[in-house]
């Protein structure tokens, strides 16, 4: 048996659409200038809408005692930071809505109590980079949302554990195409091949590759991370010198007296600057060791029919030279005919 309380005035305060099946309850809190979650909500709440309200935090313990609770939206909020334990208490949340907040950085664990959670919509805030383990735990996860955002690159080891995970949304983000994207690059290869869905990833820089799709540039344009690793790799091996300034000190006065042995210069040494890699010219290189390598392979069929058509001749040469042989090289059988053309005389 079901029924509804629908949203009334009570003492000059809306309070919130409460309706009841089958045991479990909805609560429906949209549009009431709530700046925090109701209190002395019942236990066994299966859905919470909280969403256009104005909340700009959540206090500690606001979902203590709803631990039946299977699906939450906070969305259209003022929410600016999530404390840790925010989700504590929600072993059994499947859908968690934080769409169009004031998000800017998330605790790694804060979704690890979240075991369960299918869907999970991160969209419309301002994250500029997604903490290691923050998907840690989460195996259930089916559809995630990250769009709209300021991310500029992913790490591919933030998205491994999620084996489950069937559509990625990560379109309007500023994403820079270079070195730093190459890893989460090859983790979408391995996404789509599975049968995953993603609807956009459209580069912001470098210019060459504004608004191209990420999945569609080949993994030969990141040739050169390999070369800047080493190189950075051999710079950190380097052993640490005395640290040095831009200004370098007055020269001390001479004193009388014989000569000081000179002191090691303590001046800084030139850094060489790091010489831009240019997309075009890597195009370009492509495309001359392609042309190169049709030029070899085509002298080399040339070369094998040339061999094919010497040996054939050859061949022939040998088997016109054994025909000729009785004629030119038998002087035995000359000397016999003749005899014979003698004796009939």
């Amino acid at each position: 048996m079901s029924s509804v309380v629908s949203t009334s005035i009570v003492s000059g305060a809306q309070v919130p659409e409460v309706t009841y099946h089958m045991g479990s309850v909805h609560v429906d809190c949209s549009g009431l200038g709530l700046t925090a979650p109701p209190p002395d909500l019942p236990a066994t709440t299966r859905s919470l809408l909280l969403l256009n309200n104005r909340l700009s935090s959540l206090p500690g313990g606001a979902f203590a005692n709803l631990s039946g609770l299977q699906r939450l939206d906070l969305s259209n909020n003022f929410l600016d930071r999530l404390p840790r334990a925010a989700f504590g208490d929600l072993a059994n949340l499947t859908e968690l809505q934080l769409r169009n907040n004031s998000l800017r950085a998330l605790d790694a664990a804060l979704l690890r109590p979240l075991p369960r959670l299918r869907h999970l919509d991160l969209s419309l805030n301002g994250l500029s980079r997604l903490p290691p383990g923050l998907f840690d735990g989460l195996p259930a996860l089916r559809s995630l949302s990250l769009r709209a955002n300021r991310l500029q690159s992913l790490d591919r080891r933030t998205f491994e554990p999620l084996a489950g995970l069937q559509l990625l949304q990560v379109a309007d983000n500023p994403w820079e195409c270079d070195c730093h994207l190459r890893d989460f690059k090859r983790w979408l290869e391995w996404f789509s091949y599975r049968g995953g869905r993603l609807d956009q990833l459209a580069c912001t820089l470098p210019k060459e590759l504004r608004g191209k799709d990420m999945r569609m540039v080949p993994m030969e344009m990141f040739n050169y991370c390999s070369q800047l690793e080493d190189q950075n790799s051999s710079a950190g091996q380097e052993v640490p010198g005395p640290p040095c300034t831009k200004a370098s000190p007055e020269p001390a006065k001479p004193k009388p007296g014989p000569e000081p042995e000179p002191e090691p210069s303590t001046a800084c040494p030139q850094k060489q600057r790091p010489r831009p890699v240019s997309v075009r010219r890597a195009i370009g290189t492509v495309i001359i060791a392609g042309v190169v390598c049709g030029v070899v392979c085509v002298m080399m069929v040339v070369a094998a029919a040339y061999g094919c058509i010497y040996a054939s001749l050859m061949a022939k040469y040998h088997r016109e030279l054994k025909k000729r042989q009785p004629l030119m090289g038998d002087p035995e059988g000359e000397h016999e005919d003749q005899k014979q053309i003698s004796s009939v005389a």
